[in-house]
């Protein structure tokens, strides 16, 4: 049996985490300064020396010091006496670093494939319309056999079917020019934000996620999340929702391990849940559900409980509580909304409890070996071995470069996909059309010199046919000479094709 993570000391006891019930999920929470950190820090440093990999985002570059020997700090020091860890002594942890800019760490890139239409169409900020649009090009790419892997690819997925979109409106419906213009304005935006590092091969593999040292110690993956925090939180959000979505996906069933494959920590879990959409709850309502049986515990990290919907919230076995402000009346419901969370201790008045907690000290609630929680203690967490804080960045360097990842994901690979097929389709659709030019041909035929040029089609950039200038000045004569009842006929037809609604 694998033994228990300590995590806390009360006054009487000692509290630990069963490794057995780590996957049962668990929540950190607490107002600013309060001690969350080091909470997290010391929680990934018990899986890790238990053989359990870890995944955290740092969110404001105070996580990596993990990889750096501690103990030097006196108030650690100090409290490490307090509790009475004879043993106590300063231990850096085997960490890989990540980046999505690939600055800080590793580059972490995913295809647009991989993404989906239903995660990217949360990132793209897209409407009903446009999600449908969306994945309207997700479908044709994928029964085109055409891969999708960067932002190139799927904007010229989207423009060929815009341009096509006549050929596809029997089967799939109407892909009307202001929506696929709206998606690529919104792709560029995103772009901006440095998607385009983020987009691409090599992807991720997840089993890189999942490894262990020549010790056997767990490895603890730090993405750098400083930069992404900054210029799109939205973007961080949805990234990590995308990882876990992944390992949901591809981890085999392993039922209930003696300790779990993976520990996922969620760090500003508030922003997964704002203002997101009723489609994207249910799936992330559901995976929590279900990716404990996939061997990975999740952890959310957030200053509030009553950011994280009461469905989830629930899932969350294991609680670690800091202290809470009371100013407002929002800090007043969240502070009875975590009271009522906790299994009662009749010593403990919960609510006033979580006002008084001093930093580093919390309310504490794990699953016992049945899986039923405990009864909640005050007390005081067990402080990390590793360093607190930020590193130079000479030290971040060294880990770099000694990771066996790498030179691994440092170089980016752009195979043929949808980008290059299409771009040589419409260069042999070009070569194949006659000439407007040469002798014989129809624009010569038509009437040859002027005559010629207005009456023949011209051949855009990637192939399509437009109307001539004579056939473009007819239609504009029939639209406006249309009867009435021309009118009504064709509003009948649309109607019946669009079920009644403009899109």
């Amino acid at each position: 049996m694998t033994d228990p993570i300590l995590i806390a000391k009360a006054k009487k006891e000692s509290i630990y985490l069963l490794p057995k019930m780590a996957n049962r999920h668990g929540l950190i929470a607490g107002a600013t300064g309060t001690g969350k950190t080091v909470t997290l820090q010391t929680l990934a440093e018990g899986f890790s020396k238990q053989g359990v990999p870890v995944f955290m985002a740092d969110v404001k570059g105070d996580l990596a010091g993990m990889s750096q020997p501690g103990g030097n700090n006196p108030k650690i020091v100090d409290r490490a006496k307090e509790l009475g860890l004879t043993d106590f002594k300063g231990e850096a942890s085997p960490v890989v670093f990540w980046d999505v800019f690939g600055e800080q760490g590793h580059p972490v890139r995913a295809t647009i494939s991989e993404m989906g239409p239903l995660l990217l169409g949360r990132l793209l900020n897209l409407n009903d319309t446009q999600e449908g649009v969306l994945n309207i090009v997700f479908r044709i790419a994928d029964e085109a056999g055409m891969l999708l892997l960067d932002l190139k690819d799927l904007r010229s997925m989207l423009q060929y079917v815009a341009d096509n979109a006549d050929q596809f409106k029997t089967q799939f419906g109407n892909v009307s020019a202001a929506s696929a213009g709206a998606i690529q304005r919104n792709l560029l935006a995103l772009e901006s934000q440095g998607a385009d590092k983020f987009f691409g091969e090599p992807a991720l593999g997840l089993s890189d996620l999942i490894q262990t040292d020549s010790q056997g110690r767990g490895v603890i993956n730090i993405l750098s999340a400083e930069r992404l925090m900054q210029q799109s939180p939205k973007v961080y959000a949805t990234f990590l929702l995308w990882m876990l979505s992944e390992l949901f996906e591809n981890l085999p069933e392993v039922g209930d391990p003696e300790k779990p494959k993976l520990v996922f920590f969620f760090d500003e879990a508030h922003l997964l849940f704002a203002d997101i959409e009723s489609n994207v709850r249910e799936k992330v309502e559901q995976m929590v559900r279900l990716i404990r049986s996939k061997g990975v515990g999740v952890y959310f990290i957030s200053q509030n409980p009553l950011d994280i919907p009461d469905v989830v919230l629930g899932q969350l076995g294991n609680r670690v509580q800091h202290a809470l402000r009371a100013f407002t009346p929002r800090d007043q419901k969240a502070v009875q909304a975590a009271g009522t969370t906790f299994r009662q201790n009749p010593k403990i008045k919960i609510e006033t409890a979580i006002t008084e907690l001093q930093v580093g000290e919390a309310l504490v609630s794990m699953l016992d070996e049945t899986g039923s929680p405990t009864i909640v203690e005050r007390a005081k967490i067990v402080p990390p071995r590793s360093q607190l804080g930020a590193i130079t960045p000479q030290q971040r360097q060294q880990t770099i470069s000694s990771s066996v990842l790498a030179g691994h994901y440092e170089k980016a690979v752009d195979r043929e996909s949808a980008y290059e097929k299409l771009q040589q389709r419409a260069s042999e659709k070009v070569a194949t059309q006659p000439s407007t030019t040469t002798s014989g041909t129809p624009a010569q035929d038509a009437g040859g010199g002027m005559f010629g040029k207005i009456f023949a089609p011209e051949i855009g950039p990637r192939g399509g046919r437009r109307d001539s200038m004579a056939t473009s000045m007819v239609k504009s004569v029939v639209r406006s000479t249309g009867t009435q009842i021309g009118r009504e006929i064709m509003r009948g037809v649309l109607g019946g094709i669009l079920g009644g609604k403009r899109r």
